[in-house]
């Protein structure tokens, strides 16, 4: 049932991250609000590479992210980081697939290195945490991105601020 439920929202949410990638404009990729901060296009390829952790995080019981390699591309080309974004998610629908209800109970381990990070945990509390909800974080500085520079956000969950001022 759980996994039921998280499909479905992955599903949605999926819809939501491809519209708000897609409303990162070439011209605004170097952007970035502070000296510690990423730039745009940095985030934008964040939250395209979060989708590929889910086949470490759902299809192993200990991930070790120092050992796995993702090709990502450059951070100012909004094209590759679109693709990449589509490609990941393709893998994490896959992963999903191979989730059981056992499966999310079971302990999970995220490690760099010998050095564990993260865990062990729950495998259906990191997906919510580490998978679900960190999209939305980052999800959510894109739109003070987006705002800061002037471009349009896209509606996730409803009509936007800018959606307001247009009628």
């Amino acid at each position: 049932m759980i996994l039921n439920y998280l499909t479905q929202e992955f599903e949605q949410e999926v819809k939501s991250t491809r519209n708000l990638l897609q409303a990162v404009p070439e011209k605004d990729l170097g952007y970035k609000p502070s000296e510690i901060s990423w730039t745009m296009g940095e985030l934008a390829q964040h939250i395209a590479t979060i989708y590929y952790w889910y086949v470490g995080t759902l299809t192993q019981d200990v991930y070790d992210i120092a050992a796995d390699e993702l090709k990502r591309g450059d951070t100012n080309d909004i094209k590759a980081t679109l693709e990449l974004f589509e490609s990941n998610v393709e893998k994490a629908r896959a992963a999903l697939k191979t989730l059981t209800e056992e499966k999310l109970k079971a302990d999970w381990t995220m490690k760099v290195g010998e050095r564990v990070v993260l865990g062990p945990l729950p495998r259906g509390i990191v997906a919510r945490s580490f998978l679900f909800n960190h999209i939305y974080h980052h999800r959510g500085e894109m739109i003070v991105y987006l705002r800061a520079t002037g471009n349009k956000v896209p509606g996730m969950y409803g009509p936007t601020y800018e959606d307001g001022k247009e009628n």
